[in-house]
C-alpha cells in the first residue's frame, strides 16, 4: 500500500452520517480525516417529553443534590440537560454508559465519574455500579421514552433508589431527497448505524439497500437492533465509540482490498 492510501484508507468513500449537530460535525471531521468524504443527514431528533413536569421537578430535585449518582446512557440525555442549563452538584457522582456518551457530556462541562471499563451497556453499568456501591444510594436514570428498563431494574434489584425518569422522545426526521436517491443508487458506499432508533430509518427511509452499501453498527448491542429492524449489518465495531466504528471500517476495507504479488 502506498503512503497516500495509507494515511487516507477510506479515501474516495462517501459515508452516511446520521445525526447533526457537534456531534455530527466532529464525526464528519473524524471521517475526512481517514479520507473519506462524509454526507451529514440527521435521521433522528428529540422532541420534549409528553410529562414535562416530573422532568423538571427530577432535574431541581438533582440540583439540590438529592442524589448519589445520576446515569445517562444517551448523547441525546446530554443536549437535554445541556439545552436546560442544569448544574450537576459535586456530591452527585456522574456515570455514562460509553464513550460516546462521556464525550458529550464533557464537551458541554460536565464531569464523569465512571465509565464501565467491561461491557458499554446498561448492564454493564449495573455490574459496575452495584460492585462500586454495595449499600443503598440514591439514583437518578433519565432516559428515552423507548429505553429499556435494564439500568433502573438493575439498580432497584440490587437495594438502590431508583427514580426513572423520560427526558425526551425519539422521533424521526426525514432526510433530503437527494440523499434517499444517492443511497438507493449506491453513491453511499456506507451507512453508519449508531443507535437502533438509526437502524430503523434506515430501514424505513431508504427501503432495500443496494447489495454494495456497507451498513457499519456501533457496538454490538446496536447490531443487534439493526438486525431486528431488517438490516444485513457488514460491520459490527467491538466498543461503543465512533473511533472503534471507523477503525472497524478501515480494517474492513483494507482486508478487501486485493494484496500485492510477492512475484
Amino acid at each position: 500500500m502506498n503512503s497516500v492510501a495509507a494515511s487516507k484508507p477510506l479515501k474516495g468513500w462517501r459515508i452516511l452520517v446520521p445525526r447533526g449537530g457537534p456531534w455530527g460535525d466532529s464525526v464528519a471531521a473524524d471521517l475526512r480525516a481517514r479520507g473519506a468524504t462524509p454526507v451529514v443527514a440527521p435521521m433522528i431528533n428529540f422532541a420534549p417529553t409528553d410529562d414535562p413536569e416530573s422532568l423538571t421537578v427530577a432535574l431541581a430535585a438533582l440540583e439540590n443534590g438529592e442524589f448519589d449518582w445520576l446515569t445517562v446512557t444517551s448523547a441525546t440525555t446530554v443536549d437535554v440537560m445541556f439545552s436546560q442549563d442544569v448544574k450537576i452538584p459535586d456530591r452527585t457522582r456522574v456515570a455514562a454508559v460509553g464513550e460516546t456518551t462521556a464525550a458529550a457530556l464533557q464537551a458541554v462541562g460536565y464531569r464523569v465519574d465512571l465509565v464501565p471499563a467491561k461491557e458499554n451497556s446498561a448492564r454493564g453499568m449495573v455490574s459496575e455500579l452495584t460492585q462500586l456501591e454495595p449499600t443503598p444510594k440514591r439514583f437518578l436514570t433519565l432516559r428515552s421514552e423507548i429505553a429499556k428498563p435494564l439500568l433502573s431494574e438493575g439498580l432497584a434489584a440490587a437495594g438502590h433508589y431508583v427514580q426513572s425518569v423520560v427526558a425526551y422522545r425519539t422521533i424521526g426526521e426525514p432526510v433530503a431527497e437527494n440523499i434517499i436517491a444517492d443511497v438507493q443508487s449506491g453513491r453511499i458506499n456506507a451507512i453508519l448505524v449508531t443507535s437502533g432508533s438509526v437502524a430503523e430509518q434506515v430501514v424505513e427511509q431508504f427501503g432495500d439497500l443496494p447489495e454494495a452499501t456497507l451498513v457499519a453498527a456501533i457496538g454490538p448491542r446496536t447490531a443487534k437492533d439493526a438486525v431486528a429492524f431488517g438490516l444485513q449489518v457488514d460491520v459490527v465495531s467491538r466498543h461503543q465509540t465512533v473511533s472503534a466504528l471507523l477503525d472497524s471500517i478501515v480494517a474492513t476495507v483494507e482486508a478487501a482490498q486485493p494484496q500485492p504479488s510477492e512475484f
